[in-house]
C-alpha cells in the first residue's frame, strides 16, 4: 500500500523550522573551530596522494563534537617506536551554515561540502584533525531533508606541510616542526619578511628556494622550510642544500645578503638516541646469530 497522500512529509516550513534548531543546538551546545582546506600543490597520479600540501586559509565556523566523553579512536599508546596518539572525533556541522560561512564565491573553497583531507583545528584542546570521511546522509531524510554533515576525523601527523593561515596557533605548528635549514648571515642588511621565498643561485646554476618561517634580526638568522630546487625538470627531487659563501635573496623584500653558516634544524633532534644505537649495533653484540638461535632474536 503507498503512504498516505493526505500527509506530505516534505513541508518546507517543518524541514526549515527542523534546520533551524539543529543551527540553534549546534550554536548552543557546540564550539568554534577553524576549518582549513586542502590546497594540491603536485598530486601523485599513481597513489593520489599530495604531500607538500598547503593550507593557506581558515575559516570560523560553529560545530558541534558528538564525543560527549572524550575522543574516540584508540587513545595514546606507548609502542616501540615511542608513544602515538591516535585521537579521533566526529564534528556535526549545519549544510546551511557550511554555505553559509565557509562554501561562498569570494572564499578558497572549491567543493559543494567538506572534504576529505581538509583539516579542523579545535582551540579547545588545541588539536588538528583530518577529516577521514565525510557523512551526508545522516540523519537519513527524516523531514525529506539532509540537515548536517558529519565529518569523521583523526589526529593530524604533521608532514611538512605549509600553513599561511594568519592564526598564529596553526601557523607555528610549521614554524616549530617544519623541517628547516638555519642560515647564519654576514650582516643584518634590511631585513627579511616572514612568509617570503629566498632563493640561492649555486656555482653550477642550479637554484634553491625555501620559505622563511622565522627571521631573526638581532642575530642575522633565517630558518628556511619547505627547501627544494628548479632542477629534475623543475620538480625539485634532487636533494640540494644551501652553500655558504654566496647571497641568499628574498623574493618579497629583494634583501640579498651573504650566507657564513648553514646547519640543519631538525626538532625531534632532542627525542633521538641515533649515536647511541651505531654505536650499540657496530659490534651486533646485542644480536646472537649462533645455531641455537637461527632467526637472530635478540637475546
Amino acid at each position: 500500500m503507498a503512504i498516505n497522500p493526505y500527509f506530505d512529509q516534505k513541508v518546507r516550513a517543518e524541514s526549515k523550522m527542523y534546520e533551524d534548531i539543529i543551527i540553534e543546538s549546534i550554536k548552543f551546545y557546540g564550539t568554534n573551530v577553524y576549518y582549513l582546506p586542502r590546497d594540491i600543490v603536485r598530486e601523485d597520479s599513481i597513489l593520489g596522494d599530495d604531500v607538500p600540501s598547503r593550507f593557506n586559509s581558515s575559516y570560523v565556523i560553529e560545530m558541534y563534537p558528538e564525543n560527549i566523553d572524550g575522543f574516540d579512536g584508540e587513545g595514546d599508546l606507548y609502542t616501540k617506536f615511542g608513544v602515538e596518539i591516535r585521537d579521533a572525533v566526529t564534528f556535526v556541522v549545519s549544510r546551511f551554515r557550511w554555505s553559509q560561512t565557509v562554501d561562498r564565491y569570494d572564499n578558497e573553497i572549491t567543493g559543494d561540502r567538506p572534504r576529505e583531507g581538509d583539516l579542523v583545528y579545535l582551540p579547545m584542546s588545541r588539536s588538528l584533525f583530518e577529516i577521514m570521511h565525510v557523512e551526508h546522509e545522516e540523519p537519513f531524510y527524516q523531514l525529506k531533508n539532509l540537515p548536517t554533515y558529519k565529518l569523521r576525523c583523526e589526529l593530524f601527523e604533521y608532514n611538512d606541510e605549509q600553513f599561511d593561515t594568519d592564526v598564529d596557533a596553526i601557523d607555528n605548528i610549521e614554524k616549530d616542526f617544519a623541517y628547516r635549514w638555519q642560515l647564519t648571515l654576514d650582516s643584518a642588511g634590511a631585513g627579511y619578511t616572514e612568509g617570503e621565498t629566498i632563493t640561492q643561485t649555486l656555482t653550477n646554476g642550479i637554484t634553491i628556494s625555501g620559505e622563511v618561517v622565522r627571521w631573526a634580526d638581532s642575530d642575522y638568522t633565517i630558518w628556511a622550510a619547505h627547501v627544494g630546487a628548479d632542477d629534475s625538470a623543475g620538480n625539485g627531487y634532487n636533494f640540494h642544500e644551501f652553500t655558504t659563501g654566496i647571497n641568499v635573496v628574498g623574493g618579497t623584500s629583494g634583501t640579498s645578503i651573504n650566507v657564513a653558516t648553514v646547519v640543519e634544524v631538525n626538532t625531534i633532534h632532542s627525542n633521538e638516541d641515533n649515536p647511541a644505537f651505531e654505536t650499540t649495533a657496530s659490534d651486533m653484540s646485542f644480536l646472537n646469530f649462533d645455531e641455537t638461535n637461527p632467526f637472530g632474536d635478540p637475546r
